[in-house]
């Protein structure tokens, strides 16, 4: 069997990827899924076969991303993320990198390399029940012992040195 090297590109190989990307808040609810349509046809076009996609849905960002559109800066504070798992070519990918970048709706977006399995994590935990703990009362006749805290550092101490 031949070992490939990292570098070298087996030709008509398909490769899976993840394509992860933030869409630009302005875009709004309508207009959103038909920029999604056209990454998806961007890929179909370059041979992409998809495995799993999610639509966009906005989210408030971690922290302010800038983008210069058409020479003037816009800060954004939230954006339409949005995923798709696909096979293609790899010499494809760069071409693909490529015409993503001059995609003026796009904020940042990531290409990675990844496995055909579904790699979406599910909840980790359920609905967590919380219930009020009640007060502890006295019962009549216990009597409140005092706590002296010398008297518990010399108990220590006895005990590291036994």
């Amino acid at each position: 069997m031949k070992k490939v090297e990292k570098e070298e590109v087996i030709e008509g190989e398909l490769k899976v990827y993840e394509l992860g990307y933030l869409l630009v808040p302005t875009l709004g609810e309508e207009e959103a899924p038909s920029v999604y349509g056209n990454i998806k046809e961007l890929i179909s076009n370059l041979g992409g076969q998809f495995i799993m996609d999610d639509m966009p849905k906005l989210i408030p960002l971690a922290y302010t991303m800038d983008k210069v559109i058409q020479n003037v800066r816009h800060k954004f504070d939230s954006a339409y993320f949005g995923w798709v798992k696909f096979d293609m070519q790899a010499a494809k990918v760069e071409e693909l990198k490529k015409k993503l970048d001059l995609d003026t709706n796009l904020v940042r977006f990531l290409i990675t390399k990844t496995v055909r399995e579904n790699t979406v994590a599910g909840k980790r935990f359920g609905d967590r029940v919380f219930t009020k703990r009640k007060p502890t009362t006295r019962k009549e006749g216990e009597e409140v012992v005092e706590i002296n805290k010398e008297e518990i550092d010399k108990e220590i101490d006895a005990m590291i040195e036994a």
